[in-house]
């Protein structure tokens, strides 16, 4: 099996437990943008040690920065932070399941930003891969129907508005990553990844923290009081991320997010039999598309 849909599924199950732990501090302690920067403030250590091990262990040298990786790196940082604020703010509209799904939209958005970015297009295989499983997201994102609603309530709504943004958000990010871990010359994909993982969450976290620092007084104080919960969306965010960040250092980012659609089938086993939420047959119908979805990337991208 290659790597990168190793890394790739690695990282889809550690995202899937670090937004169930974001989503407990949501709910309970921490506002939108604390819950959102406990995931990179505690992140940092774990990367930098992560990091540091793996470089004198390999006895590798350091990358060299080339060009494009700052504007790469920055641009990756500040997108996949407005689209974690998004989700986590989405918890307290949707449950669980159905805000991890509404932000699967990042999947066909990736492939459109990577083609326009980076000229990276996908094969015919992959393209329909990411049709079925777009279709797949489309039944598991219908909300249950209320009485008196219109459909156009149910589908125009504050809700879908945090979801598609998150999504076309995190397709930037993905694309970006992927161009700064490309910028990088010189050492292994788990070596630029790290690297690139360690400038990005320095960045979120900076940048973040001023600005929780003046608009949300005492709420990091509140982040820190709350490291037990923090520290564990720190590191399940470190693992994730270097999963990620190694899988778009060996492959385009719309094949890895198409990989990374496994992680809804992740969601709805911890929808069904951690919390204990119904399961519908759109929900059934959307998981079975997801997995045609994923057979057909498999089969794509599986070497000879």
């Amino acid at each position: 099996m290659p790597f990168w849909i190793v890394a790739s599924v690695f990282a889809a199950f550690m995202q899937n437990l670090r937004f169930l732990l974001q989503r407990q501090l949501k709910v309970t302690t921490l506002s939108t943008g604390g819950a959102t920067w406990a995931r990179f403030a505690f992140a940092v250590p774990f990367v930098a040690i992560a990091l540091v091990v793996y470089k004198a262990a390999s006895g590798q040298d350091w990358p060299v920065i080339g060009a494009g990786y700052w504007r790469f790196a920055v641009t990756g940082a500040l997108a996949q932070m407005l689209a974690t604020a998004c989700v986590v703010a989405l918890f307290a509209r949707r449950n669980f399941y159905v805000g991890i799904t509404l932000k699967k939209s990042e999947v066909i958005l990736t492939a459109l930003v990577g083609l326009v970015v980076l000229g990276e297009a996908v094969s015919a295989p992959v393209l329909l891969a990411i049709a079925v499983g777009f279709a797949g997201v489309l039944a598991l994102s219908d909300p249950p129907q209320e009485t008196g609603l219109p459909w156009t309530a149910r589908l125009f709504n504050a809700a879908s508005g945090y979801g598609l943004a998150s999504g076309l958000l995190f397709g930037v990010s993905a694309v970006c990553y992927r161009g700064a871990t490309l910028a990088l010359e010189g050492g292994d994909a788990p070596l630029r990844a790290a690297l690139a993982l360690l400038t990005a969450t320095i960045v979120q976290t900076v940048v973040l923290g001023l600005y929780l620092a003046f608009r949300e007084r005492g709420e990091i104080g509140r982040v820190l009081a709350s490291w037990r919960i923090s520290g564990l969306t720190g590191l399940t965010s470190m693992l994730g991320s270097l999963g990620w960040f190694t899988a778009f250092a060996l492959q385009t980012a719309a094949y890895v997010k198409a990989v990374g659609q496994i992680e809804l089938v992740f969601t709805f086993l911890f929808s069904a039999f951690w919390l204990r939420e119904k399961v519908s047959r759109n929900e059934v119908i959307g998981i079975a598309l997801i997995l045609v979805s994923l057979g057909l990337v498999f089969w794509a991208a599986w070497p000879g």
